[in-house]
């Protein structure tokens, strides 16, 4: 993060405008807080004092997901020609090709935008009064009123040098895990096939989700939505799976273990059915190759689990024959075979419905990440 030049204003005081500030100044306050100095270069000048060439500022700027400005409106800052200082000096240093660079540079956009939008959103909705006293609530706006909307980016503005090293913390973990997985994945010794590793793939999806939500306003409803992907993440991360995305209703998770994903799946049913906000749940299993890529997984596997769990019934876990060959040895899981059913896309399927053993033992996490 960029520091405070010589004679501004410390950044605690630019972060807190006086009280019922225009919404200008305001925005003009946290651009300084978050920035170091408000916008006054033109694309043309943040490329000269950065030493680098035009076109190649606007692929940076692009893969960045900012649009394209006009050459003599002033939109950047000492932070952004810093920046483009320093990715374009690894690229001629060789560290890095352009390619690569850009490519990074897109994922680190892609996420640091969803990120920054749910931060500013879970903090206005912090900062609102909860109406989610039961299915019937006051207030059903979806956007912040313009007081509480202040008061999320003055906090968000105060907070932030506090906040970005458990950015930079949770990511150098989460990098960590990705290279043991893939470190793991290329062993010759472990996987035949390191293009595409095998794992067992999840879907957990509420059941008359659109039913359930029909006496819901729309902030009730994206209250409810947040609890469901609260509740799933934390039993997904207990067992060292990994939450692969959220989509509304259902959640898309993946772990290296066939074990620890039916512990998993089981542990979500029982969630749901104790939490008395939220409908039943029912999850598809699916134990094969997958395809992985820019953080997310394809492939025939995750399409069967998710044709697997269209067809499973309310609070229960069904998965496929190699799920259910994978637990053959394991204790604490029995796999039952049901009627075999015709998938769309995938072809005949024999069922088995996952429970736990009577007297069985909860399996322990594994060592490995998923």
């Amino acid at each position: 993060m960029p520091h405070d030049e010589p004679g501004e204003t410390p950044r605690d005081e630019q972060a807190l405008p006086p009280p019922e500030p225009a919404a200008d100044d305001l925005a003009g306050r946290v651009e300084r807080a978050l920035l170091g100095r408000s916008a006054s270069m033109a694309r043309a000048e943040v490329s000269e004092r950065a030493g680098v060439d035009p076109a190649e500022a606007r692929r940076f700027w692009h893969a960045m997901g900012f649009q394209v400005v006009e050459d003599d409106e002033a939109m950047f800052t000492d932070a952004d020609r810093e920046a483009l200082r320093r990715v374009t000096e690894m690229v001629r240093a060789g560290r890095v090709s352009e390619e690569l660079a850009l490519g990074m540079t897109r994922a680190f956009a892609r996420t640091a935008d969803r990120l920054a939008v749910w931060q500013t959103q879970l903090v206005a909705e912090t900062l609102t009064p909860d109406p989610l006293d039961g299915l019937e609530g006051k207030d059903t706006r979806s956007v912040p009123e313009p007081g509480i909307a202040a008061d999320a980016a003055n906090l968000l503005a105060r907070t932030i040098d506090e906040i970005e090293p458990l950015l930079v913390y949770v990511w150098r973990r989460h990098l960590t895990n990705a290279i043991q997985r893939m470190l793991a994945d290329a062993d010759p010794a472990v996987r035949s096939d390191p293009s595409a590793p095998v794992r067992a793939v999840g879907f957990a999806d509420l059941v008359a989700f659109t039913s359930f939500v029909r006496r819901m306003s729309e902030r009730q409803l994206a209250r409810l939505v947040q609890h469901f992907e609260l509740l799933a993440s934390d039993v997904v991360a207990e067992h060292g799976g990994r939450v692969i995305k959220t989509v509304g209703d259902e959640v898309l998770f993946v772990h290296t273990d066939a074990a620890a994903a039916s512990a998993i799946a089981l542990d979500l049913v029982d969630a749901m059915a104790e939490d008395e906000l939220l409908p039943p749940v029912r999850v598809g299993l699916a134990h094969g190759r997958v395809v992985s890529r820019l953080g997310d997984v394809f492939g025939v596997t995750v399409n069967k689990a998710s044709r697997i769990t269209a067809v499973t019934p309310s609070g229960t876990v069904y998965v496929d024959e190699d799920m259910a060959r994978a637990l053959g040895s394991v204790s604490g899981f029995t796999a039952v075979e049901r009627r075999r059913r015709m998938l769309r896309g995938i072809g005949v399927v024999t069922l088995h419905e996952l429970r736990r053993a009577p007297l069985g033992r909860r399996p322990a996490v594994p060592n490995a990440t998923s």
